[in-house]
């Protein structure tokens, strides 16, 4: 069996074909033969060190994987062979409430990811994908859609007719906004690019912003919003971009920080959020749960991923590059099993 490696902080040139026994499933784990691997943001900061692994040995990467059952151990009352399934991020936060123990282990990061062959996890760490969706398809779920259904539906409890702003193209982004023009919710998004804000109109946005343009967004934000703002912000810049999503919201709305695309730090104002009641919420992806809650919401809304563009095996290394290069719109993918 063949996988890659990667060393936290030596960037993505340092990824590594090996190869690996084959691994066999125990009691309660399930062996599945990886068909496609997606890339986030979080994957090029391990590469390039920003991200906690907990080690200095090298990492099998990418939390986002997908595949089919092709063994199981005893115990496993899950899933047979033959089940299309995606990987946890965290496969022991199972449901209830966020804590340290839940989140402590994440896919590709201090523990072994889904850029292999084949992978063997415990069932209770696997997501049986859409009915409507391939394997391939359903490697875009763990990460990127699961944030963007948290911030929206968990956490900022939307409601159809309500506003939200998202910043990019990227994959959270494309996402969040075919789950809100899904669910009845009113999506204004930004780029630096109007042939990427076409493509978004063409996906249910309301309104567009290009953001060179348009330095001082916030306001054509509030102006295209009657002065009022959005109910909700998912703010995956960061640095230069949190003042302006604050500024952009709504009395009482939020602003959901589950990203800093551009680093964090940064300018941060205070008052704003004080005078106009806003809140604040991080999100770190989200529990099995909710996975399974949001991929009810894919089948009946018939949902499927936009895939920019997709890369061989041989060429995982030419992947991370183009997520790189911010060329993308929606998700990246490594077919791994074609």
């Amino acid at each position: 069996m063949q996988a890659y490696q990667l060393t936290a902080g030596q960037s993505f040139k340092s990824l590594t074909r090996i190869d690996l026994p084959a691994p066999t499933p125990g009691p309660n784990e399930v062996q599945v033969r990886v068909k496609a691997v997606s890339l986030n943001f979080r994957d090029l900061m391990i590469a390039d060190g920003l991200y906690p692994v907990g080690s200095d040995a090298p990492v099998i990467p990418c939390s986002d994987g997908a595949g089919e059952v092709i063994a199981i151990g005893a115990g496993v009352t899950r899933f047979q062979v033959g089940d299309v399934v995606a990987g946890s991020f965290f496969p022991d936060w199972i449901g209830g409430e966020q804590t340290p123990a839940a989140v402590a282990r994440s896919l590709g990061a201090n523990m072994p990811g889904m850029l292999a062959e084949e992978v063997v996890l415990p069932e209770s760490a696997l997501v049986r994908a859409p009915a409507h969706m391939s394997a391939r398809e359903a490697a875009t779920l763990p990460c990127a859609a699961l944030t963007a259904w948290r911030s929206m539906f968990e956490v900022g409890q939307l409601k159809p007719g309500q506003r939200v702003l998202l910043l990019g193209t990227g994959g959270v982004s494309i996402w969040a906004l075919q789950m809100a023009h899904a669910a009845g919710l009113e999506a204004i998004i930004t780029s630096s690019s109007d042939a990427k804000l076409a493509q978004a109109r063409a996906l249910g946005a309301a309104a567009t912003i290009n953001y060179r343009d348009t330095p001082e967004w916030q306001d054509e934000v509030l102006k295209l919003t009657g002065g009022n703002g959005v109910d909700l912000v998912v703010e995956v810049g960061g640095q230069g971009t949190l003042r302006r999503s604050i500024n952009s919201t709504c009395m009482g709305g939020m602003t959901v920080i589950i990203g800093g695309v551009s680093g964090f730090g940064g300018d941060f104002d205070p008052l704003g959020v004080i005078l106009g009641a806003r809140r604040m919420s991080g999100v770190f992806v989200g529990s099995r749960q909710m996975f399974e809650d949001m991929n009810r919401f894919l089948e009946i809304s018939g949902l499927r991923p936009v895939i920019d563009r997709g890369f061989a095996f041989d060429d995982a290394a030419q992947a991370y590059e183009h997520l790189a290069n911010g060329r993308h719109f929606g998700k990246v993918v490594i077919d791994v099993n074609a």
